[in-house]
């Protein structure tokens, strides 16, 4: 049976059993059963840094020339603030036919507590990292980006035997990397059972109903974004069928799903974009590290969900001025909150305060964020993988034209 399959199933099955063994038999589930989902992340978080570090490396010495990375960079970093903006608008326009929050009124003042997000020269001085070896350890992807590319030019500067070696470890580091993912990923349907289960078997749908409106809309809006926008530039620029992009994406997809993690689902992402949909090493080593960072489009559209939301509990009108404020606010944010814990609220929280609407409506989505985090997330990594295949197409055409003049 496909792997894709299994996990399916897996993520079925966990729903049925949590609301049959509901919130009672959450101490046998969180003792002996949530530990199994741990370790699955564990063993997932184990192989992101490596598969990384050495993927981008072998990626940029396979660009061969810092032009080449600075056009890929400058497209693929243009194309996910295109489609930010689009998924944000697309959120506007379900939750403008569905009108979430009507009728729905605040029970309680609690006001979230949210992280600052960074301005934008912090988010730059962070991506150098004073101490590579440290950043590996916390895992942080945007500085582990940045060493890498620089190890990857320097190898191309000193060139020669030395660096032929060099290109020939790392390379090697990242097939075996790619082994190792593939012997995890048998693991991932008893890994994805034990990390739904405690979700589903702790909320319920009775904490679920009352806000079951802003869960469809951001659920619906992450099926229009995907088909509509991520499946037709797939299918235009690299020539898969919608069926063909999401079955090779599928895995990729549900490990975010499950997890709520791009960078979890980063090493999945990389090996099925280069095995099952065709993409170069050196372009899928650079786009997708990038957008696991900095593409938001999920977040994005539960922004724009979420806004109106909190302007239909309150009952406040938003002006067409605001809309467009909110677009542009959520776009930008997108790369200001990369890599910060609770992206999502610390967007949702700018966006509110950039329009004036109340910070206490955090409270309420705060309240099923997790689940929302789910479809958020795997559109993200979906985006990804899109764009991916359009950098790929856009770098094959490149090189065509450059063989014809040359």
């Amino acid at each position: 049976m496909n792997l894709s399959i299994k996990i399916f199933i897996s993520l079925i099955l966990s729903v049925i059993v949590g609301l049959i063994v509901g919130e009672s038999a959450l101490p046998f589930i969180n003792w002996w059963i949530a530990p199994i989902g741990t370790i699955f992340i564990n063993l997932i978080k184990m192989m992101i840094v490596p598969v990384v570090f050495c993927s981008l490396v072998v990626g940029m010495t396979s660009l061969g020339d810092t032009k080449k990375l600075g056009r890929i960079g400058l497209k693929t970093i243009g194309l996910y603030l295109v489609t930010t903006a689009i998924a944000i608008v697309i959120g506007f326009g379900i939750a403008g036919l569905v009108h979430p929050g009507v009728g729905l009124q605040m029970t309680s003042d609690a006001v979230v507590k949210v992280k600052e997000a960074p301005s934008i020269m912090q988010v730059f001085v962070a991506m150098i990292p004073a101490n590579p070896v440290a950043s590996m350890a916390k895992a942080d992807i945007l500085p582990v980006i940045v060493f890498s590319l620089f190890v990857g030019v320097g190898i191309l500067k000193v060139g020669g035997e030395r660096a032929e070696f060099l290109v020939k470890f790392f390379d090697a580091c990242a097939e075996v990397s790619y082994k190792i993912i593939g012997i995890v990923m048998q693991f991932a349907p008893y890994g994805v059972f034990a990390l739904l289960l405690p979700v589903v078997a702790k909320n319920g749908p009775a904490v679920l109903l009352p806000l079951i409106s802003v869960i469809a809309c951001v659920a619906v809006g992450c099926i229009i974004h995907a088909v509509c926008v991520y499946s037709s530039l797939a299918q235009i620029w690299g020539n898969h069928t919608p069926l063909q992009f999401f079955r090779g994406m599928s895995e990729a997809m549900l490990i975010a799903f499950t997890t709520c993690s791009s960078a979890a689902a980063l090493p999945v992402n990389m090996k099925n974009c280069q095995e099952k949909l065709g993409v170069s090493r050196d372009v899928s080593s650079f786009v997708l590290p990038l957008g696991a960072t900095i593409n938001m489009d999920g977040t994005a559209l539960y922004m724009g969900v979420c806004s109106l939301f909190v302007a239909n509990v309150f009952g406040i009108d938003l002006t067409m001025g605001q809309m467009a404020m909110i677009v542009l606010t959520g776009t930008l944010a997108s790369i200001g909150t990369a890599g910060v814990p609770g992206a999502g609220l610390i967007m949702l929280a700018m966006v509110l305060q950039s329009v004036n609407l109340p910070m206490e409506g955090l409270a309420l989505v705060a309240g099923i964020d997790r689940v929302l985090d789910m479809f958020r997330t795997c559109l993200n990594i979906t985006g990804d993988g899109a764009v991916a295949i359009v950098m790929d197409q856009e770098e094959k055409k490149h090189a065509a034209k450059v063989a014809r003049n040359g």
